[in-house]
């Protein structure tokens, strides 16, 4: 059976750019969100630790699901293996898109 795929996930979160590693990414029943499961993090019992990557996986202890808006997203991509979760300082640089969300026609609701 093959293994499960990993994506990483780009996003905005309150003035930093957040990278997180999950093995479950689809979009959501809630209108305007993306679903993230399975968050893959690195050991924390190593010798060291990067301090972002602790506080991610302190972040997203316990979290079974996470829903993150659409215009939060930088990028998505599917990788052969999982890295180091980090969050750094956004420097203005990347910018979400900014975009009117309007809700579906009734008749799809």
């Amino acid at each position: 059976m093959a293994a499960k795929p990993i994506y990483r996930v780009v996003f905005h979160q309150q003035e930093e750019v957040w990278e997180l590693y999950a093995r479950e990414i689809f979009q959501s029943d809630l209108w305007g969100f993306i679903e993230v499961e399975e968050f893959v993090f690195e050991d924390a019992s190593r010798l060291v630790v990067d301090p972002s990557a602790d506080k991610l996986r302190l972040t997203f202890e316990g979290v079974i699901r996470s829903y993150l808006p659409l215009n939060a997203i930088v990028r998505i991509d599917e990788v052969e293996r999982g890295g180091t979760p980090r969050a750094v300082k956004s420097d203005g640089r990347v910018a979400e898109f900014p975009r009117p969300f309007s809700p579906p026609p009734p008749a799809e609701r």
